[in-house]
């Protein structure tokens, strides 16, 4: 482990050969169907593999300047070639480079970054300060992980283990001094509990969505004197509502977890009609469902 810190022989061959690698696999798992919502998706929307790969490059470059290009470069290939993959077999096409300039802008972040993390390898008191900020942005994404594990379990249970291990990794492996050992792994440990207590006392993560228009593409037709409710209320809640922008009734709903569950409806009369929903993690499909006779 401790030859990925420091013992590695990244020269520029190797380095443009990763970011090709690594931004192809992210497109992949991007567009593959099997991984949406899951920790494999995870690398095209989050930082914590990012953080990684340039915290490799970092503490296996001889200099902060050769430190600062490395890291520049990797990301101005890897990230575009993200996007670039995806536009043969995306609807949005070239559309997809809209969402690039925020890259971009973390892309040009890099160089400082890389320059000012480089001195994490001079061993001085200091030295904490630049992992520190890492292990601050990697603890945001814990919470975010545990957060949404709870709505979608056990989707990004692998990238919560992933986050958690490279927070006490990073302090051990990176640094020789005891005290830079001992001072990474308190603000990894220390920021790990306080997320997980703030993640836990908030409550579940929601997914609020509109479940129904009325008469809309399912030809229901209600207002606030018909009542709805989940067959199974574990997975959330729903309540009509009205819009004054379009002038008609809504049913809107609190997903509280994923899975499969029914939505019953009653007409003023006493009616009953039933809809088979399914939840995924940010889309649901809902069709009505016939009880047999």
């Amino acid at each position: 482990m401790k030859k990925l810190f420091g013992g590695l022989n990244i020269t520029w061959t190797r380095l443009v050969i990763a970011a090709v690698l690594a931004g192809a696999y992210t497109a992949l798992m991007a567009m593959l169907p099997a991984a949406k919502d899951t920790s494999f998706a995870d690398i095209s929307i989050t930082f914590e593999w990012w953080i990684l790969f340039g915290i490799l490059i970092i503490t296996n470059s001889k200099t902060p300047l050769e430190s600062a290009f490395k890291c520049m470069v990797f990301f101005l290939i890897s990230q575009p070639l993200v996007y670039l993959i995806q536009v043969p077999f995306s609807r949005m096409g070239w559309g997809l480079f809209k969402y690039y300039p925020t890259w971009f802008a973390w892309t040009m972040f890099t160089f400082p970054m890389g320059f000012i993390g480089w001195y994490m390898r001079k061993e001085k008191w200091w030295s904490i300060l630049p992992l520190a900020a890492m292990l601050i942005l990697l603890a945001y994404h814990f919470g975010t992980f545990l957060n949404e594990m709870r709505l979608d379990f056990p989707h990004h249970l692998l990238s919560l283990i992933f986050v958690a291990a490279s927070m006490i990794i990073y302090p051990l492996f990176i640094f020789e001094n005891r005290k830079l050992k001992l001072t990474g792994l308190t603000i990894s440990i220390v920021a790990m509990l306080g997320l997980s207590v703030i993640t836990l006392a908030t409550g579940r993560s929601t997914y609020n969505t509109t479940l129904l228009v009325n008469n809309g593409s399912l030809g229901v037709e209600f207002d606030d004197t018909y009542e709805f409710a989940l067959e199974d209320e574990k997975y959330g809640d729903v309540e009509v509502v009205y819009n004054d922008n379009i002038e008609d009734w809504l049913l809107n709903a609190s997903f509280k977890k994923t899975g499969s569950t029914r939505l019953i409806m009653i007409s003023p009369d006493g009616k009953k009609r039933y809809f088979n929903v399914t939840i995924y993690r940010d889309r649901y499909d809902i069709t009505e469902w016939y009880p047999e006779r």
